[in-house]
């Protein structure tokens, strides 16, 4: 008979489940606790409903496997729920710059610079709330941000990036890889998100959202393991067809594998079919990803 550490809200966790979220917790030790819940139900498909998922009682499983000697969770800390909205900043500092017109090697070097500061956080947000059209949101799971920055004719930001988890289930990303849901259960970790990318509106330079993306699959490979201790294999994100056509991706040499449904990667219970699909786009950041996402 399983103990209670075993079940999740009246269900019963096979030992498939028990490892995986033993190796969310060893492998992803930089994730504070809420973001391990987040991982957790994202990659079993822990949801409500109305497609929230479960994090307070998964950290309460969490805690409960802690105590049983299951697994070891980091220590507590404070923060914001994952996927909450935030409140938008306005301050001096985020208002319209001066334009930047020209070619990457008229503003170079183009430095990609990893969010660390409290002050570069809450720059990072502002911007972002501000001149992207999803605005700012916390993004479930692991997730690293950066500001880029120009030196000529002065040092400024021109663009912002966000990394984070991917998404659960996508049907072209996993016809591509071509993995079972097994399979993608234990290897999804491998992939990582391009979640938010945004050149401020202010920024006219030829091919620099290009060059910033072959940066960012260079920094991702050097980053991401630093940060969770797992090496990424494949970089995906989605493009708004009725906003954009993906160009920059494209040049930088990223392939369009299909489209998304159109539901939002927490809409497990099918309610929002065909709303607004998306392009996706994968990065392939080792040789033979697919393979290796399959392990074959």
């Amino acid at each position: 008979m399983p103990t209670e550490a075993t079940r999740f809200c009246g269900r019963e966790l096979s030992e498939t489940d028990l490892e995986l979220i033993r190796e969310v917790v060893d492998q992803c030790g930089g994730l504070s606790r809420i973001e391990l819940a987040a991982t957790v139900c994202e990659l079993l498909g822990w949801t409500r409903a109305n497609g929230a998922v479960k994090s307070r009682e998964c950290r309460d499983l969490l805690a409960e496997l802690e105590t049983n000697g299951v697994l070891t969770l980091p220590e507590l800390r404070r923060g914001r729920p994952r996927g909450s909205r935030t409140r938008q900043v306005v301050t001096e500092r985020g208002e319209r710059g001066r334009a930047v017109c020209g070619t990457v090697k008229d503003i170079a070097p183009v430095d990609v610079e990893r969010v660390k500061t409290e002050d570069e956080r809450l720059l990072w947000r502002e911007l972002v709330g501000r001149y992207h059209y999803l605005g700012h949101a916390v993004p479930y799971g692991a997730q690293l941000r950066y500001l880029v920055w120009a030196h000529q004719p002065e040092r400024a930001v021109v663009a912002c990036v966000q990394l984070s988890s991917p998404a659960w289930r996508m049907a072209a990303r996993d016809r591509w890889i071509g993995w079972s849901d097994e399979v993608r259960t234990r290897s999804l970790q491998r992939v990582v998100c391009n979640s938010r990318f945004l050149i401020l509106p202010w920024v006219k330079v030829r091919n620099l959202a290009s060059t910033i993306l072959a940066i960012m699959a260079r920094r991702v490979a050097e980053d991401w393991p630093r940060q969770y201790g797992i090496e990424p294999w494949l970089l995906e994100t989605v493009v708004d067809s009725q906003r954009f056509t993906g160009t920059c991706y494209r040049a930088a040499n990223w392939v369009e594998v299909g489209n998304t449904t159109g539901r939002g990667r927490m809409d497990r219970e099918h309610r929002r079919e065909n709303l607004s699909p998306k392009r996706i786009f994968l990065y392939p950041l080792v040789r033979q990803a697919a393979r290796r996402l399959r392990g074959s």
